[in-house]
């Protein structure tokens, strides 16, 4: 496969159940990873986020972070990395300075992020 994702959509046809993340004590499967993926890919895709389009991700280290990443290159956009840690003044000129379009994070770190 060309792309990352279509190497995780390869394998998880392949290998359903086989654990694709590990964080901690918690796997998903390639199935899972993938659906999740999709799920977050759709929703972007939703709001006008394509090829082309680039959306911050900032989510800390978790299951999370794949999904997020792998989402958003489903949706055909470019991710741009976004450290939680990083203070709110800093992450909101990494996101006006790339043009970011939409912002992917978690709901605990909903306060610390400029509106997009």
């Amino acid at each position: 496969p060309a792309t990352v994702h279509a190497a995780i959509a390869a394998t998880a046809a392949a290998h359903p159940t086989r654990r694709a993340v590990v964080f901690e004590d918690q796997a998903l499967t390639y199935r899972e990873l993938l659906e999740r993926a999709t799920r977050l890919a759709r929703r972007l895709e939703r709001l006008g986020i394509g090829p082309g389009a680039r959306v911050g991700v900032c989510v800390e280290r978790s299951l999370d972070l794949p999904v997020a990443v792998l989402g958003v290159l489903l949706s055909g956009a470019a991710y741009l990395p976004l450290d939680p840690a990083f203070p709110g003044e800093r992450l909101a000129y990494m996101l006006e300075d790339a043009g970011a379009a939409a912002l992917v994070t978690q709901q605990r770190l909903d306060g610390l992020l400029p509106r997009l």
